[in-house]
């Protein structure tokens, strides 16, 4: 059978563009191909996908318990810094920078642990569902689907908990961002007097963030019980 692929024109007097497409695809492939191998390998020794995902929510909870806890440390010492006059404005953007770089990199973990989630619960989703036609007791088929469903509605309403309190991180990011970076090119009294005006939106914004924070973790540790239980 011909498998050629049917190159739009554009990309033909584009070569550069078409190869870092093919590059892309092959990069996706690559990562479905090995996501595929390790879930094989893990089952090999007793570890199915269930598991799996029960550790991965449990990492992707403790990711979001430390983020929570990281961010209410900056604004304390974004308060800190602000509200208290005098010392040594070097070393006050050196410790609003760190608590800054601190905060950036728990919100990347959080990203990569839902990412994990996600990955898994599609394998399993999609595994659970192939595995329905090999039944041939209609009654245990009609109970494991509708154990799917029930499953498969729970994570839904987990994994929006989750990118909800996601969505919330950026913000305090970009405001605490742009408040290092002014403190960094004005390290003055006046500066320091200047960030007051954006401390109530800073809180208001961490505030929201710890919330949700918070009833993703109960949706995760509610998950988890059911899951285990199911």
């Amino acid at each position: 059978m011909d498998q050629h692929l049917d190159i739009p024109v554009r990309y033909q007097r584009q070569p550069m563009s078409f190869f870092l497409i093919l590059c892309a695809i092959a990069l996706m492939f690559l990562a479905t191909s090995c996501s595929s191998a390790y879930y094989n390998t893990m089952e090999k020794f007793g570890v199915h996908k269930r598991d799996i995902m029960v550790n991965r929510v449990k990492e992707a909870r403790d990711a979001q318990t430390e983020t929570k806890e990281q961010f209410k440390s900056a604004l304390e010492q974004f308060t800190e810094v602000v509200q208290v006059r005098g010392g040594n404005l070097e070393a006050q953007y050196k410790k609003l920078n760190s608590e800054y770089e601190r905060s950036k990199g728990k919100a990347d973990q959080v990203h990569q642990r839902i990412d994990a989630v996600e990955s898994v619960s599609e394998a399993l989703f999609r595994e659970w569902k192939a595995e329905l036609k090999q039944y041939t007791n209609a009654s245990l088929r009609q109970d494991s689907e509708r154990k799917l469903e029930s499953t498969r509605r729970q994570y839904e309403q987990l994994i929006t908990a989750m990118k909800r309190a996601e969505s919330k991180i950026q913000p305090v990011l970009t405001i605490f961002h742009d408040q290092v970076l002014y403190l960094k090119h004005n390290l003055n009294a006046q500066a320091i007097a200047s960030l007051q005006g954006e401390l109530l939106s800073l809180e208001r914004n961490v505030d929201q963030l710890v919330r949700e924070m918070e009833e993703s973790i109960r949706e995760a540790d509610l998950f988890i019980t059911r899951l285990q239980q199911s």
